[in-house]
């Protein structure tokens, strides 16, 4: 593996079902809402078909690191409600696959994301800086979890009153300007 090629899988469980969870990680454009941390911006390019294959979306993001990433995903492949494939192009070229298994009333979430990175800033310094850049990883996805419970507790919250108490998601770490 070249050292600005990166594997990361990302295993998540949330109190949800597959349907639920298909309908917030399949909707690229409302990243941005439940998971600022990350999606500072995103552009939904083309739809896709009825389950999304074909779907392009830009992206910019970042994680805890003052540096930020533009890329595109084109949903290649889908499985609904069990998951979908991502191919990425820009400051990121490789493929991610999202799958989901229901568990009574959990859904195991597995995120499998093989990519090398060519962001100059990535690409010519990984050999020395891969530890850290995965710990950018690993912090980026442990806010999405995060978000997403959060997300959750807001769509099954009974009144207003109840939403209200849910607290918003973690914003961006720092500001950037867009």
């Amino acid at each position: 593996m070249a050292s600005n090629e990166y594997h990361f899988i990302t295993g998540w469980h949330v109190e949800s079902t597959l349907d639920e969870v298909v309908d917030i990680l399949g909707n690229g454009p409302d990243l941005t809402r439940w998971w600022p941390s990350v999606y500072l911006k995103v552009i939904q390019l083309e739809k896709g078909d009825e389950n999304g294959i074909g779907a392009v979306v830009d992206l910019y993001t970042k994680g805890w690191l003052p540096y930020t990433l533009r890329w595109q995903f084109r949903v290649t492949g889908s499985n609904v409600p069990h998951g979908f494939t991502l191919e990425a192009s820009g400051d990121f070229v490789g493929r991610g696959i999202w799958t989901f298994e229901q568990q009574g009333n959990m859904v195991k979430i597995v995120y499998d994301w093989k990519i090398r990175a060519d962001k100059p800033l990535l690409k010519y310094l990984s050999f020395i800086m891969k530890p850290i850049f995965s710990m950018n990883h690993h912090w980026a996805m442990a806010k999405g979890e995060e978000s997403l419970k959060l997300e959750l507790a807001r769509r099954h919250a009974k009144t207003e009153a109840e939403r209200a108490l849910i607290p918003p998601p973690p914003p961006a770490t720092w500001v950037v300007n867009r």
